[in-house]
């Protein structure tokens, strides 16, 4: 007869930390001897006796939930990826807030709300950044995800192509160019229900390949797929294709940066994006 072994929340704490290598059975067992001695939750013991730390609790806990995220020593993807190594921290539950404002604001209004542009007036004010640890967070809560490079500016090797250290694929630019199709976006192993779509080659035309109707089709493919759809984009100010790509997905989220984004360049954009039928269901100050 062969052991029944519980999965999810089944799983005790205990028994995760010690399959994980970060806890003894002995050690274990001297936790549950002190818990029942003060009536203390596991975690709280094992603290109390020094025997694990408050990262370890977490990561049980984040594991008997089935909440995806990586350790310190996992270096598969960028450690600006926070949400994905440091999802306790306080920028992660900054952005478990801003998701929580985007399902109230757009996700839930529709069924048919499921596409979320990242727009920014200026270079370097970190719509890369939001945009995959928002994935990530989408992701973190059940939700199937993709994250989708549409900086056609860019160089094929930045962008999430590089956040998520990926491998070759043709991307966007190859999907736009009638070359493929979504089997180019590339799934991430290490947190369940991402995928992501990076840029491919960059093209000499940009703003002709969004504006054609395959980028629509991908997008209306996309959402028969994914519950949510993240678009990375390039600098508003200094493109149109932000605007292209915020009219296809009905909405956009607007990233400022802290000392360094000029407020009428933002204001700007928020009104060409208005005046195009965009509905703005946020913004996020970026100070890092």
């Amino acid at each position: 007869m062969s052991a029944v072994i519980p999965t999810g929340a089944a799983r005790s704490i205990g028994s995760i930390l010690i399959e994980s290598g970060r806890l003894s059975s002995a050690d274990a067992d001297r936790i549950s001897a002190h818990q029942q001695q003060h009536g203390l939750q596991f975690g709280d013991a094992a603290i109390a006796l020094r025997l694990l730390t408050k990262e370890d609790i977490d990561f049980a806990l984040a594991r008997q939930f089935d909440y995806a995220y990586l350790n310190n020593q996992d270096n598969s993807l960028r450690a600006e990826l926070v949400a994905a190594y440091k999802p306790f921290s306080q920028i992660g539950e900054n952005l478990r807030a801003v998701r929580s404002q985007l399902m109230l604001r757009w996700l839930n209004t529709d069924p048919n709300h499921k596409v979320i542009a990242v727009v920014s007036a200026g270079k370097g004010e970190g719509r890369s950044f939001i945009a995959a640890n928002l994935a990530i967070v989408f992701a973190q809560q059940g939700q199937r995800t993709l994250l989708v490079d549409a900086d056609l500016r860019a160089a094929p090797t930045k962008g999430q192509h590089s956040l998520f250290k990926l491998s070759k694929s043709i991307g966007l630019s190859g999907i736009l160019a009638d070359r493929a199709g979504l089997e180019a976006a590339l799934p991430v192993p290490s947190l369940p229900g991402l995928t992501v779509l990076p840029v491919g080659a960059v093209p000499p035309n940009p703003q002709e390949l969004l504006g054609r109707p395959e980028f629509r089709e991908l997008l209306a493919k996309a959402a028969q797929q994914f519950d949510v759809i993240i678009v990375d984009t390039p600098a508003g100010g200094d493109f149109a294709d932000a605007e292209i790509i915020a009219a296809r997905a009905g909405a956009a989220l607007m990233v400022a940066r802290k000392d360094q984004s000029l407020m009428p360049d933002v204001a700007l954009l928020a009104r060409r994006l208005q005046g195009g039928g965009v509905t703005l269901v946020g913004s996020v100050l970026n100070d890092g």
